[in-house]
């Protein structure tokens, strides 16, 4: 009996480019030797994805389809369906062609060398260039902070072996950093570099929020340094505002009737500590909102529809 290999793809607005990924991968994974499913999980699109994938999935029953109740995020709904796959191997492909699909190929023969992660890393991009360097110097930062060594210039794409998959599941992590979480697991992780074309169809849906909500999630996620800083940056600040208040005391002091200082470095000392505070309690309500995630332990995604799937949901 042949392997299992699943396939998930996330989408949200790409008509333009579903049809013609959804036909490139059942191409080739017919060319291999393995029994395969694609199941693409949609964030409640808004343009005609979801009717192209209903007409699809008609036709072809290796097609599965989650259709979210709702747009749960870029973060949350991959997830979900990574952990709805049932292959022996899981592969994970955006739906913007920026994967190349000829990396299919080159994930399963060092899966079957034994790796039990195997992911791409981009080596040169079409993206932006101040993006991808903007970009690439924060993941090297994040890596160099981090609890442990975090991949650089990779998205998540790529493959994994069900032990991996299987242990991500026993975390039930609400809002997860996957590349974290799989660096935790196993350095068992063989690296493909490729470029990484342009997008072929559609407008990206990262910006500046997305960029900073996933940057943020691996450092507060993946590193005790934050909160260390915070507790120095403190430290630090009382001490020098108590050596001012000193120095302005002293001076005061034998210099009752001639000393006058005036407003401005109380003006200056006020701001000073009060922007450190505000910057300090922001970082911190980003730890206390993440715990406030986990507690509520609400579900990744909420599924509005299934199609082709033959079990009933999973908890």
């Amino acid at each position: 009996m042949s392997k299992l290999i699943s396939i998930v793809t996330p989408t949200f607005n790409e008509e333009l480019n579903i049809e013609k990924l959804c036909r490139l991968i059942s191409q080739k994974m017919k060319s291999l030797n393995y029994d395969y499913e694609h199941i693409v999980i949609d964030n409640s699109s808004t343009d005609l994805t979801i009717t192209i994938l209903k007409k699809l999935a008609e036709k072809d029953k290796k097609l599965k389809v989650i259709i979210n109740s709702r747009n749960f995020g870029h973060i949350k709904s991959p997830m979900h369906g990574i952990l709805q796959a049932k292959g022996d191997a899981i592969i994970f492909m955006t739906s913007d062609f920026q994967d190349p699909i000829d990396l299919i190929d080159k994930y399963i023969t060092e899966w079957e060398k034994g790796h039990l992660v195997v992911m791409s890393q981009k080596n040169t991009s079409e993206e932006n260039k101040n993006k991808h360097y903007i970009k690439n110097f924060f993941y090297k930062c994040l890596n160099y902070v981090s609890d442990v060594p975090l991949l650089i210039n990779t998205t998540g794409a790529g493959l994994f072996d069900r032990k991996v998959v299987n242990e991500i599941k026993k975390l039930k992590d609400p809002y997860p950093y996957f590349r974290g979480l799989v660096s935790e697991i196993t350095n068992d992780i063989k690296l493909i570099p490729f470029h990484q074309p342009k997008r072929k169809f559609g407008k990206t849906k990262n910006n500046i929020y997305t960029l900073y909500d996933i940057g943020i999630l691996g450092l507060i996620k993946h590193s005790k340094i934050p909160l260390r800083v915070i507790t120095i940056i403190g430290l630090i600040a009382s001490f020098l505002s108590f050596l001012v208040s000193l120095f302005f005391l002293f001076r005061k002091l034998f210099n009752w009737d001639s000393f006058d200082a005036g407003i401005a470095p109380l003006i200056v000392g006020l701001f000073m500590i009060a922007s450190i505070q505000v910057f300090l309690l922001g970082f911190i309500g980003e730890y206390v909102m993440h715990i406030l995630i986990q507690t509520r332990n609400f579900p990744l995604v909420v599924e509005k529809e299934r199609i082709n799937f033959d079990d009933k949901q999973d908890d």
